[in-house]
């Protein structure tokens, strides 16, 4: 134990006796304990209100309160500290059911040992002192588990909060699929690596798919008829361009409307958009 640990530590000393208050204190000096002293229980109960004190010693035969009554107040009051009774064998009868209900630590003797005294006292802070810190440690754990509980709190309303906005943008891409699927013009998306990463029904049968299929997932090379393809090869790579009103006619003899735009101009996609408007035969 360091010294300013024991300079810290605060005894009292509650004896009727002058003489055994100052044969304590003589013994007690070198360990470096902060001593107080009273002459009585009514003394002992006023110091321990005004001083926080982790171990006492006190005299069973006193006037007006015995040592175990003032040690029986000092439990309900101050259950912390450790309470010592120093009397004589004659007296272990009338201190021993305050013993056995813990309102008292130890009983030492009258004449005492002065080198078992002062064991018997350091023992009873390290006590004291464990106790004090399994408090502190256990309100730090009862403080980490409250922060801990309410994080917790806050994390699982964020995941409630971010699966509502999840099904929120899932009910909002069905419903612009659904739209994109009713249009009377054939839209298909082409990404960075040139695959078809959108397409809906309308251009699908401008290309003549077999019904079931699709074009998504196909490269546009593989996909795309040759005088579709002669255009996207305007557009260089990384460019915003627009390309409006080319009319191309389909092996089939079909001649549609084709709009090309390039991504990236409001959002961080890259890609081409290709809409498709068929013309109406005159």
């Amino acid at each position: 134990m360091s010294e300013l640990s024991q300079i810290s530590r605060t005894l009292l000393l509650v004896d009727d006796e002058v003489n055994i208050i100052n044969a304590l204190k003589r013994t007690l000096r070198p360990d470096g304990y902060t001593i107080l002293t009273a002459n009585n229980g009514e003394e002992g109960l006023a110091l321990l209100a005004e001083h926080e004190v982790g171990v006492i010693i006190s005299d069973q035969r006193m006037p007006h309160m015995t040592g175990v009554e003032f040690l029986r107040k000092v439990k309900l009051l101050y259950p912390k500290t450790l309470r010592i009774v120093l009397s004589g064998y004659t007296e272990l009868e009338s201190v021993t059911s305050a013993i056995n209900e813990g309102a008292i630590y130890k009983f030492l003797t009258k004449p005492w040992d002065d080198d078992l005294l002062r064991d018997n006292i350091r023992e009873a802070f390290q006590y004291h002192e464990m106790e004090q810190e399994n408090l502190r440690l256990s309100r730090e754990l009862r403080s980490a588990n409250e922060k801990l509980s309410i994080l917790n709190q806050y994390l699982e309303q964020k995941v409630v909060d971010k699966s509502h906005e999840i099904i929120h943008s899932i009910n909002l891409l069905q419903i612009s699929q659904e739209i994109l699927e009713h249009l009377p013009i054939g839209i298909i998306g082409i990404d960075e690596q040139n695959m078809i990463v959108v397409s809906n029904k309308c251009a699908e049968e401008i290309f003549g798919q077999p019904p079931g299929t699709c074009l998504l997932g196909l490269m546009a090379g593989d996909a795309l008829p040759d005088v579709l393809l002669q255009l996207l090869q305007k557009i260089y790579p990384g460019d915003l361009v627009q390309l409006d009103d080319e009319i191309v006619t389909l092996n089939e003899g079909v001649s549609i409307r084709v709009l090309i735009n390039t991504m990236g101009d409001i959002s961080q996609s890259k890609g081409i958009i290709i809409v498709l408007s068929p013309l109406k035969e005159s």
